[in-house]
């Protein structure tokens, strides 16, 4: 029986990529580079700093210039945290309908609890969520358990009894090393070469709404 839902935040439960795009395009457009557009952008949007850089920049973790170059990113995206970011369409609702069923829901992502809290919050959902775990509760992020383990712990319910919803494969990883149920969000960004299909997870939806008829 499920008895609660974990959801990942970028690219599951809001469209972040519009507002990433916008702070990785200032930072080209600081270094006489052109914008990029927002669908070469998307598939790199739950990566984070490191994906971004690397697609804008050519910029690996070892590069010098590196830590200088996120930490201007990084701030660049703190300042612009929800200029177009919003929820994926059909997301409120279910979010309703769990709450009308009396199933908790909570959010576990990667995304530094920097920029999670204040997002959450702009978003509306930061009272209504039964748990938020960021990136950096936990000693480890994903793909490793901990931070879903932290998530049921902080809503008292097994993770058997949890389905934990995701648009990436360390979210499936995550999700099944925690064990918890594990869905792929098809709707969200995936990855640059994504096949979600084979990531073993126990359902796959294409609108949030779908994840109804799973529960």
């Amino acid at each position: 029986m499920v008895k609660a839902v974990l959801f990942d935040l970028d690219g599951t439960l809001a469209d972040t990529a519009p507002d990433l795009g916008y702070a990785l395009n200032c930072l080209r457009l600081a270094h006489g580079l052109a914008k990029l557009p927002l669908e070469q952008i998307r598939p790199q949007a739950s990566n984070g700093a490191r994906g971004l850089l690397k697609l804008g920049f050519d910029l690996d973790t070892d590069n010098p210039s590196f830590p200088n170059m996120r930490q201007t990113f990084l701030n660049l995206y703190e300042e612009n945290l929800c200029r177009e970011t919003t929820l994926f369409p059909g997301i409120p609702e279910l979010l309703t309908h769990l709450e009308v069923c009396a199933l908790p829901w909570g959010i576990v992502t990667n995304k530094p609890s920097r920029f999670t809290l204040p997002l959450l919050k702009q978003l509306g959902l930061d009272a209504r969520a039964a748990c938020i775990i960021s990136g950096d509760t936990c000693a480890h992020p994903k793909p490793h358990p901990a931070p879903l383990l932290a998530g049921c712990e902080a809503i008292a319910i097994a993770p058997q009894h949890c389905v934990y919803v995701g648009d990436d494969l360390r979210d499936v990883q995550a999700g099944q090393a925690a064990g918890t149920r594990t869905i792929v969000a098809t709707y969200g960004y995936l990855g640059s070469s994504a096949h979600p299909l084979s990531w073993g997870a126990d359902g796959v939806i294409d609108h949030p709404q779908d994840l109804i008829a799973y529960l």
